[in-house]
């Protein structure tokens, strides 16, 4: 006799123990999976991390440490799906939901304990995004940007690779520090009315000091001329703010909501494209929501099953469904933040629409 009989079918009881179950699996493969994730990566970047003189096993740690928290955030909704099929399966196989749908619970109440655990999981998820993986991302890049430097040193700033528009000059940027008032690495584009670039100036870097931007080691190359000039200093005549460049350069992964709320406000505030950045802006709150779509997008693997007998086809049907909600979420982000559809709409309809899909396959499954 199974422990759901033996507890005389409370209902209560009945929920505690779908909770528990799919919480002890779910905390299985959500570690499980990432340590695998975190092993491969490290066997991947091993050879750029020990490549700094005097780099071991401290290094190799400091890598982990830095990385882990990502391969945890990563790997949430995943394993909320494969916890949903585990449990959905043994509870299936033990004929377990059938006495519970003799006892009248329907295959939503069935379903909502782990839908519940999914919606604490995915608080901890949006506060461990915006605080820990944030903080370590960050850290993470600034390190990768030293080449993994051994010892305590300070590092450089992460690499951005923004890039502005100021007429028919086209600006690119490698570095931002101190809010924007230190440029790493500068390129100015400067083109002509069809389009080809006639000349080129670099920099080393560039500073803004008393309104007005100055260029250090700058190289000027004309096109056309094979011409190049090179000077020690140059004023760098630009309406370009500072606070422009430091919105720019923001990686959304690698700041909490409230500094990306900041930049899409200034970006929009000058008139510039901010498509990315409010993409992301929602995504942040949306991705973690996902986590509670998968008992739902799983759930066919449990329902049925006394019917056709097809167990394993509903369990690749059921994992089939939950990916495809992965697929469909990082595709429409990646759309919105080109701006093909609006980015707001871009975050938030997979999950519309994979609720509404969801629904109606359960609805099914228990007619």
């Amino acid at each position: 006799m199974t422990r759901l009989q033996q507890s005389r079918l409370s209902v209560p009881v009945l929920l505690e123990y779908i909770a528990k179950a799919f919480l002890v699996r779910f905390l299985l493969l959500l570690f499980g999976i990432a340590l695998i994730m975190q092993a491969l990566d490290v066997l991947s970047q091993s050879g750029d991390v020990l490549a700094p003189a005097g780099a071991g096993m401290e290094s190799i740690w400091r890598f982990t440490v830095l990385r882990f928290p990502q391969m945890v955030s990563t790997v949430v909704g995943f394993s909320a799906l494969l916890a949903t099929l585990l449990t959905c399966t043994t509870l299936a196989q033990s004929s377990e939901v059938a006495v519970m749908q003799s006892a009248g619970l329907s295959s939503f109440r069935i379903i909502f304990p782990m839908m519940g655990v999914c919606a604490v999981v995915a608080i901890f998820h949006f506060t461990m995004n915006e605080t820990i993986v944030t903080q370590s991302n960050e850290e993470f890049e600034r390190w990768q940007a030293s080449g993994f430097a051994v010892g305590a040193v300070d590092l450089p700033p992460a690499k951005a690779d923004a890039w502005a528009i100021e007429g028919n000059t086209r600006i690119r940027v490698q570095a931002v520090t101190r809010d924007g008032t230190i440029l790493d690495k500068v390129t100015l584009y400067k083109l002509d009315d069809a389009g080809k670039i006639v000349e080129i100036t670099s920099a080393n870097f560039a500073a803004y000091s008393n309104g007005q931007w100055t260029m250090f080691d700058v190289t000027r190359f004309w096109v056309d001329q094979t011409k190049v000039e090179t000077v020690p200093r140059a004023a760098w005549n630009t309406k370009v703010p500072p606070s422009r460049f430091r919105a720019l350069s923001i990686d959304p992964e690698s700041v909490p909501i409230g500094r990306l709320a900041s930049a899409v406000g200034q970006l929009k505030a000058e008139g510039m494209n901010a498509n990315k950045l409010t993409a992301w802006l929602h995504h942040k709150v949306a991705g973690p929501l996902g986590t509670i779509l998968m008992p739902l997008l799983g759930a066919m693997a449990a329902f049925g099953l006394q019917r056709s007998g097809t167990m394993f086809l509903r369990v690749i049907g059921g994992l089939a469904f939950g990916f495809s909600y992965f697929v469909v979420d990082n595709l429409l982000l990646a759309i919105g933040q080109f701006g093909t559809i609006p980015p707001v709409l871009a975050a938030w309809s997979p999950l519309a629409l994979f609720f509404f899909l969801g629904s109606s396959v359960l609805f099914y499954t228990e007619a």
